[in-house]
């Protein structure tokens, strides 16, 4: 017979991940197919590398100025209206790329593309906290994250076909991509509203003895955290750790959004490749990376270690990516950016485990957005850097040697800040 912690979590895990997911799916796959539509984009417009890659990054410019705003307003609204706002917002304006003429119009819908998405990812890690307890916190968080790498897994080759619909009514090819990716972000706008629960007190599909287990159970890490770990807001702000984990994030979103919008134009000069191939090719590091999401996130839960299984797919990433670029032939190339990619994606859900272990409350929907404010100014440093460096030398290799960079930096930090076991393990102890 299940216990009330196993029909409890498996019905909120049923019933929230699904949709989660599929929303996450979406987003980044509206947020990275902007590396699909680069090349034909790049020549119909006339942009260089650095141009694009600005263009590319200056999104997360706006996603770092507002994120901690849409965060705390998430927390005061509550996560069905704010994160409703935020799909319909994010796509009409990712369906608006489809229309700019030039350099300037390209740049200011991409800022405003990320003010609008801002505050997406933290609000839903910080959504997370409300109904999952700290033993299930990095798979939980890995079953959303695993929308990264399948986005694009199937979007790849969708983005291809929908590039071979260059004409189709006038319009180029990439044009129709913005707009047909952009379209499923605005119905599931309504589905957000009609589908997701605030928080526990609003579940009507959990029993009372479900949501009180809950509850209890909540309530009582939080107030382990609190013991150990008790600062407000805007504390959390200038706290040395939250600021040295936002870096540690950077270490690991800058190689990940570095080859999410150059990887394709990569594959393409290994030369003789149609968009669709080029489209099953990218796919391949991403399909193995999720595999390896799933399963590591849930050895570090049932082992509960967080420090070492983070420094290990860190140090995969500096390997894969400093192999990859002292390696012309394509075969080998992309085993080593799979390599690169298997760290990528183990680190991600992994890392997310320490600041939800060190904030609760108000300061965990300040401090999360904000580590993830400062991680995704990799999302402008990378691509910015590697389309300047790309230009400069005329080819990948120091471009990538620069991904690899930081991930060094990131494995000092995780050193340096480590991760308290007694957040989690004296929440454990408590158990209701």
């Amino acid at each position: 017979m299940e216990s009330i912690e196993q029909r409890t979590i498996s019905k909120i895990s049923w019933r929230l991940l699904p949709l989660l997911m599929i929303s996450y799916f979406i987003a980044y796959l509206d947020r990275v197919n902007l590396g699909f539509a680069g090349a034909s984009m790049s020549k119909d417009l006339g942009f260089s590398a650095t141009v694009f890659g600005n263009a590319a990054g200056i999104f997360f410019i706006a996603y770092f100025l507002f994120e901690v705003p849409s965060n705390l307003a998430l927390e005061r609204f509550g996560a069905r209206r704010w994160i409703a706002r935020i799909m319909l917002s994010w796509g009409v304006l990712s369906m608006a790329q489809a229309w700019v003429g030039g350099a300037t119009s390209f740049n200011v819908v991409r800022f405003l593309l990320g003010i609008a998405e801002a505050g997406f990812f933290p609000g839903v890690i910080f959504y997370l906290t409300l109904w999952f307890p700290a033993a299930y916190r990095a798979r939980i968080v890995g079953w959303f994250m695993f929308a990264v790498p399948i986005s694009t897994v199937i979007g790849s080759p969708i983005s291809g076909y929908i590039l071979n619909m260059d004409g189709f009514w006038g319009m180029r090819g990439w044009q129709w991509l913005f707009i047909l990716e952009a379209i499923p972000a605005v119905v599931l706008t309504f589905v957000v509203l009609i589908y997701l629960p605030d928080r526990p007190k609003d579940a009507k599909w959990l029993t009372a003895e479900e949501a009180g287990w809950l509850q209890k159970k909540l309530d009582a890490e939080r107030a382990n955290r609190e013991s150990i770990h008790s600062i407000s807001w805007k504390q959390a702000l200038l706290n040395w750790k939250v600021i040295s984990l936002g870096i540690v994030y950077m270490g690991i979103t800058v190689p990940l959004y570095g080859l999410s919008f150059f990887l394709p134009q990569i594959i393409k000069g290994f030369g003789g490749l149609g968009n669709v191939e080029i489209g099953f090719i990218n796919a391949f590091p991403y399909l193995i990376g999720a595999i390896a999401m799933v399963l590591w996130s849930r050895w570090s839960d049932a082992r509960r270690e967080r420090k070492l299984f983070l420094l290990i797919p860190l140090a995969c990433i500096f390997v894969g990516l400093v192999a990859a670029a002292q390696i012309s032939s394509p075969v080998p190339k992309m085993a080593a950016v799979t390599v690169a990619a298997v760290g990528i994606f183990s680190a991600l859900p992994v890392f997310w485990t320490v600041p939800t272990a060190l904030l609760s409350g108000v300061a965990a929907a300040a401090g999360i957005a904000w580590i993830n404010s400062i991680g995704n100014l990799g999302g402008y440093i990378g691509p910015t850097i590697f389309g300047v460096l790309k230009d400069r030398m005329g080819n990948d290799f120091y471009a990538v040697l620069f991904l690899a960079a930081l991930s060094v930096v990131a494995i000092g930090l995780v050193l340096v800040v480590g991760h308290d076991k007694r957040a989690e393990l004296g929440a454990e102890g408590a158990r209701a």
